[in-house]
């Protein structure tokens, strides 16, 4: 595991970001895992910053993004597949059959995440995730629990998880759908690389409880010490406790 601070949110997004380009450049039909939420958007500018002046080429890439919530369709404003159209695929070159997000309105819930799981076998797995933490230590929505679901499933999201999403509903945490569909922690772990970005003092305490504290369900990013290729990627803040 190897651990990288800087001074500023951004600084640590633009490095995330440069990991990303050489990635690309060296294997243009990379596999990534994405997620969503507010900690990646600055990487996500990057990566489209980096697009229009012509270092980046997303046209053989494939994108398989973390989770979805129950019940919001593509379309809805609180959809994290509307989120990920605004800030990365309507800003890049990436084909829209290769940029793929959990559907929350399939009508077998089941079946979704089979077929998910399917696709990203047919993708040859995972090359690259990038990963955020939640402030109880989920990855995706893999909430803590006695046990983890290993492939995509249905989860049931905690208070504080759907506060941390309130932004995308009016900023009425009530609003924010009570379950997601999330890809599983074994599907996340068997990347063959994987990046924690993590920025602000409010990750502070659980991101060192994530890397230095046991491994345990009931911190699913402490699992991450477990994988043999992480990257951690942190501003000085949420260093803090490291």
């Amino acid at each position: 595991m190897h651990i990288t601070t800087y001074a500023t949110a951004e600084r640590a997004a633009q490095a995330a970001a440069r990991l990303v380009l050489t990635r690309l450049a060296a294997q243009p039909a990379l596999v990534l895992g994405l997620p969503t939420g507010n900690t990646p958007i600055p990487l996500y500018r990057a990566l489209v910053r980096a697009h229009r002046q012509g270092r980046a080429d997303f046209s053989r890439a494939t994108t398989f993004n973390l989770d979805e919530f129950v019940g919001v369709g593509r379309g809805d404003a609180g959809s994290y597949r509307t989120f990920m159209t605004t800030h990365l695929f309507a800003q890049v070159n990436l084909p829209t059959r290769r940029a793929h997000v959990l559907d929350g309105c399939a009508p077998d819930w089941r079946a979704e995440v089979a077929r998910y799981e399917a696709l990203i076998t047919r993708a040859g797995g995972l090359d690259l995730v990038i990963l955020g933490i939640g402030r109880n230590g989920h990855l995706g929505f893999n909430e803590p629990a006695p046990t983890l679901h290993a492939r995509s499933h249905r989860v049931t999201l905690r208070p504080d998880t759907r506060r941390a999403n309130a932004a995308l509903f009016d900023g009425r945490w009530r609003n924010v759908p009570t379950q997601a569909l999330s890809m599983g922690i074994a599907t996340i772990l068997s990347a063959r690389e994987v990046v924690l970005v993590a920025t602000g003092a409010s990750k502070a305490r659980i991101l060192a409880r994530a890397l230095l504290g046991p491994v345990t369900t009931r911190v699913p990013a402490s699992l991450l010490q477990a994988h043999p290729n992480v990257s951690i990627v942190v501003d000085r803040d949420a260093a803090g406790n490291l």
